[in-house]
């Protein structure tokens, strides 16, 4: 009853303040890109040293690792701009704002009750919770129409433009209840370009594998989704990163720190393509976030799901045109996983409700 309340309290606040700002909306193009699975703790913070040191034999001098050398730090300031440079120095800085530091009592949540991936994404995507529906993370086509096809429609663009590019496979059944809608490639799924570099990449993708069924490796999506943006010129992007997420689950804290910090020179690029691009410079907004959170401790941070504390717990930044570079989020209403579908569609000047009466309200982005 009060995550209910909290969000309606949320919605009326946030969509009145987004709608004032309808009659000069800049935005063009929005790119969705989420990491699987990471904590606003590193995010806010950098580095846990009690983590490191619970992820390697007891003997082990964790002053040594050289992931401690790249990303250790006095403060967690300045542990944070060590991990992720691009996103506290320069995107933070002139472009954007992040929220979900709880420290600063800046709180945004999943309403789900399952606290894994699929429940997560289908709420980012669908603007709402399916608790009965969506219950696993097995690749069962989502029965319910997300944001990606709302906007299709409503724009009257070609599936080619709206696009999802995703490293875990599981995708294909995530962002589409009808499959063609969008343009989707996900998992090992072969990717065709002119380009001669991307056609080898192509061919080794099938090559490198990790160790976990139906992921492929992060840089593989990544370069997939950049020549797609620079060939196809979609309207909405989505790039979904995984390892992050297996990492953590294999124990592998500082594997997780490397994921995060490639994923952020990767933004780099990505925001620099954006802006340098006639199309899309300064018509173009950006969300990262994330689908859950992890436990908080050293004996839980591997895990997530609904017995884990603190794995609802997620954050959310957001560079646009439309919104002031207001840096960190404080003392505000709870935000909600359940708002970015509506945001999406807000920034792209369509009313999400015309698809889901029930979806969360937009979020505001202006103080």
């Amino acid at each position: 009853m009060r995550l209910k309340l909290l969000s309606c309290v949320a919605a009326i606040v946030l969509a009145g303040a987004l709608g004032a700002g309808q009659a000069a909306r800049r935005t063009e193009h929005v790119v969705l890109v989420t990491l699987d699975g990471v904590r606003w703790q590193e995010v806010f913070n950098g580095l846990d040293e009690g983590l490191l040191r619970s992820s390697v034999p007891k003997d082990r001098d964790i002053t040594k690792l050289p992931v401690y050398s790249r990303y250790w730090a006095a403060t967690p300031a300045a542990r944070r701009e060590k991990l992720l440079p691009f996103l506290w120095r320069s995107l933070l800085v002139r472009d954007g704002s992040i929220a979900g530091n709880r420290a600063r009592a800046s709180s945004v949540a999943v309403t789900n009750r399952h606290w894994f991936s699929y429940p997560g994404y289908s709420e980012m995507l669908m603007g709402q919770a399916h608790d009965d529906a969506i219950k696993s993370n097995d690749p069962i086509r989502n029965s319910f129409p997300s944001v990606l096809q709302f906007a299709r429609r409503r724009l009257n663009v070609p599936a080619a433009k709206v696009a999802t590019f995703a490293s875990w496979s599981v995708f294909s059944a995530i962002v589409e209840d009808k499959p063609g809608e969008t343009t989707v490639n996900a998992g090992v799924q072969p990717y065709a370009s002119p380009s001669a570099e991307l056609t080898v990449m192509n061919a080794a993708q099938q090559e490198a594998r990790v160790p976990w069924d139906g992921v492929r490796h992060d840089a593989f999506t990544f370069h997939f989704a950049l020549d797609y943006l620079k060939r196809e010129r979609p309207r909405v992007l989505y790039i979904a990163f995984d390892e992050t997420d297996d990492w953590a689950h294999d124990g592998h804290y500082d594997q997780v720190l490397e994921a995060i910090h490639l994923i952020d020179g990767y933004l780099n690029t990505l925001w620099t393509t954006v802006q340098g691009d006639p199309e899309y410079r300064n018509k173009t907004t950006l969300i990262v976030t994330t689908d859950h959170g992890r436990g908080r401790t050293t004996d839980d941070w591997r895990k997530h799901g609904a017995s884990v504390p603190g794995a609802g717990e997620i954050w959310l930044a957001i560079a646009s045109p439309d919104s002031a570079a207001r840096g960190e989020w404080h003392d505000h209403a709870p935000l909600f996983q359940n708002q970015i579908a509506a945001t999406i569609a807000t920034l792209l000047g369509l009313d999400l409700r015309q698809q889901n009466p029930q979806a969360g309200a937009p979020l505001a982005l202006t103080p």
